[in-house]
């Protein structure tokens, strides 16, 4: 049966805007008549007096977050045009240009006033002014959404673009990982959770009720990071699969007809998808601390469970293998691959015969283009997986993203995933990335310094 998704962000934005009305109740007679839909320009002086009535802070604290709560709701109320007139507003008008910084320090040195005294007069005021939402209800929240709209602005906008990062350094203590509470969700978490976890599932779409029951059984574990600010929000969540050894293929893992097998016989955790939630946190990393957590909770809760490792895709392997065949040609390939696709295709050679190859619709279920293929692309991704950039960066994201958090790439999986994602992302092939938890701090140095550590194994294919 298919999911009725629902309007998760609709009923969220209701609760935001209900949770600013009481707050806010008694602000409205200093602020004046409400903002149009559109906010059109003879209303920014409006608006702007609202935010220059916040940043003076009158009064006591009951009063700051009465301004914060009724600027929030008058943001809210507004149109998808009168919210980018407003955050273009805030941005352009409140932030703080380099010319307005260099001026500050100059008045700052002419003083003797401490340091912290400048590490203030530098904060932008629109950052101060949001820092208000801190002590309103669902105010965090509000300041999150708000700067997931900023991001987006700051694609075509500078100013905005700045503002996003200005608030990061905000964000980033608020959320604090020492701050967050990790939640198991298993089936009897509320419908609207559940509803937030297909939502927000980043990496193997939930396609039914079916589907998210069998990524919450008895075999299976799914753990979330919570802010107290933000109790109904889940910020990044991992699923686990319960199994005997290395997964080895996504669709056997998440077959929801398979049997369900006992946790307590298992010895291995599998993190098979991690998923940020709230786009408004980019930037501000949560999942190296998130499986760290769950593998330690893992290892307490079910002493069976020895090894800890990822089935993880490969995002942009497929690009850099046609990128080389294009560029590369026959360089791309070794004497002993030209020669494998000889008995396959006589209607071209090497690289030639290899793009016509993987151009073939279901080229996998043919056993010898299967057969020839196999070892190339397999080298390809190894020697993928285990170069750096000039910085000393694992070319694939997610494997500079396991790298650091200290794993190690344990094993190339061949056709672990022949979804249409999964083609199109790295030929269907997936990677083990294994946590030895007494031996993550070592290898997370050792990144560090520009080594990938490895398998032998796939060490031994990378070199071909």
């Amino acid at each position: 049966m298919a999911l009725p998704f629902s309007n998760t962000a609709g009923r969220t934005l209701e609760r935001l805007r209900n949770a600013f009305v009481d707050t806010a109740r008694g602000a409205r007679e200093v602020v004046g008549a409400p903002l149009r839909p559109d906010l059109p320009d003879d209303d920014i002086p409006r608006l702007k007096n609202r935010i220059d009535a916040c940043l003076e802070g009158k009064g006591g604290e009951t009063a700051r977050r009465g301004r914060a709560a009724e600027l929030g709701q008058a943001y809210l109320s507004l149109s998808p045009a009168g919210r980018k007139k407003f955050l273009l507003t805030l941005a352009h008008d409140y932030g703080l240009p380099r010319e307005a910084a260099l001026a500050k320090v100059e008045r700052w040195r002419a003083t003797k006033e401490p340091p912290r005294a400048l590490v203030k007069t530098l904060e932008p005021p629109a950052v101060r002014l949001l820092r208000e939402f801190v002590g309103v209800p669902q105010g965090v929240k509000f300041v999150v959404d708000l700067r997931a709209e900023l991001l987006a602005l700051g694609r075509s906008d500078a100013a905005a673009r700045t503002l996003s990062e200005d608030l990061r350094p905000l964000l980033g203590a608020w959320f604090d990982v020492a701050f967050l509470d990790l939640v198991r969700i298993d089936w009897n978490a509320p419908a609207a959770l559940l509803e937030k976890l297909v939502a927000y599932e980043a990496v193997h779409a939930i396609r039914s009720w079916r589907d998210i029951k069998n990524r919450l059984d008895s075999d299976r574990r799914c753990f979330a990071f919570f802010h107290p600010r933000m109790p109904n929000e889940p910020l990044i969540f991992v699923e686990v699969a319960l199994v005997n050894g290395l997964a080895g293929n996504v669709q056997r893992l998440l077959d929801a007809k398979a049997e369900t097998s006992d946790p307590q016989g298992a010895n291995t955790a599998i993190f098979y998808s991690i998923s940020n939630c709230q786009q408004g946190l980019a930037g501000i990393s949560f999942g190296n601390f998130l499986i760290k957590r769950v593998a330690e909770k893992l290892a307490h809760d079910l002493p069976n469970i020895r090894d800890f490792a990822t089935l993880s895709p490969i995002p942009g392997l497929r690009r850099h293998i046609d990128d080389r065949l294009k560029t590369e040609g026959d360089a791309a390939l070794t004497p002993g691959e030209i020669a494998s696709l000889v008995p396959v295709t006589d209607e071209a050679a090497g690289a030639a015969a290899m793009r016509m190859l993987l151009d073939r619709p279901s080229w996998w279920d043919v056993p010898a283009i299967d057969k020839a293929l196999r070892p190339i692309l397999t080298r390809m991704a190894a020697r993928f997986l285990t170069t750096t950039d000039e910085k000393g960066r694992a070319l694939d994201r997610v494997a500079h993203f396991h790298l650091g958090n200290g794993a190690i790439v344990e094993r190339i999986n061949w056709l672990a995933d022949t979804s249409t994602n999964g083609l199109k992302q790295s030929y269907a092939m997936m990677v083990n990335y294994r946590y030895k938890l007494g031996d993550v701090d070592a290898n997370h140095e050792a990144y560090a310094a520009g080594k990938v550590v490895a398998s032998r194994e796939v060490r031994a294919q990378a070199k071909g």
